[in-house]
């Protein structure tokens, strides 16, 4: 079967097999949990085969790709919340943390000339940075109240000696902020000589040439490092000041 010329048999049954490689290898080591790659490759399928015939249409009417970073936005704000547990005061840490980091990186990316903005540049990049920036929200969410947690007797200790809940948790917070951004430290330090990132893979694709491709990864790069550390510092910022011991979601 083809659609387009692409042949999807081959694409099909490469997928089902590695799908079945990670629930093998997980059910050999008797992980809790198995099949949750396999759902999730499922529902990624599902969803990316959704928004490639919502994007076809879309793709050159801002109107509408505001629309579909909105939606985007939206489901990452619940996917952090949801991963950090909380009531309505979480939906709005998360919502002004990842909604400001991105916020500023478009608009400082496209302010300096670095991309130029068209809504195919607004779409790629603002998809790229609400998605990392909802993994460094919950990463630093989540970190934060696992340290908190675990030196409740230090940070009660601070509010013994008179200190306000934010001086009590600051350090934990700042080292909450820097252990969230790790993984795109590292993926930025490494990049073209462990990994070659979808972005730069994808435009050379679609027909760019190497050092056009290298120029528009450094720049998604760099907006990822400055959308990620606004926001991981704003969730530490949010969720500093305690008072009770929080409950850390399993």
């Amino acid at each position: 079967m083809t659609v387009n010329g692409i042949a999807l048999a081959p694409t099909v049954i490469g997928v089902i097999s590695l799908a079945a490689i990670a629930t093998i290898a997980l059910t050999l080591f008797r992980v809790p949990g198995r099949w949750a790659p396999a759902l999730a490759i499922l529902r990624g399928a599902v969803q990316l085969a959704a928004i490639s015939v919502v994007l076809t249409g879309i793709v050159t009417q801002p109107a509408w790709i505001g629309v579909a970073l909105l939606v985007m936005f939206s489901i990452a704000t619940g996917v952090a919340v949801r991963r950090t547990g909380g009531g309505r005061r979480t939906i709005l840490v998360m919502a002004t943390s990842i909604g400001a980091g991105a916020v500023v990186s478009i608009g400082t990316v496209f302010a300096t000339g670095a991309l130029q903005p068209t809504p195919r540049y607004l779409l790629a990049i603002g998809a790229i940075l609400i998605g990392n920036s909802m993994s460094i929200a919950t990463l630093a969410g989540r970190r934060f109240t696992a340290s908190v947690v675990d030196r409740w007797e230090e940070v009660e200790g601070w509010l013994a000696l008179g200190a306000t809940p934010r001086r009590s948790t600051l350090d934990l917070a700042r080292r909450a902020v820097r252990e969230a951004l790790i993984p795109s430290v590292d993926q930025t330090k490494t990049t073209g000589l462990v990994v070659l990132p979808g972005a730069f893979v994808g435009a050379i694709f679609g027909g760019l040439s190497p050092l056009e491709a290298g120029r528009f990864q450094i720049v998604v790069l760099a907006a990822i490092m400055a959308a990620g550390s606004i926001t991981a510092v704003l969730i530490a910022s949010w969720l500093g000041p305690v008072r009770t011991k929080p409950v850390v979601l399993r």
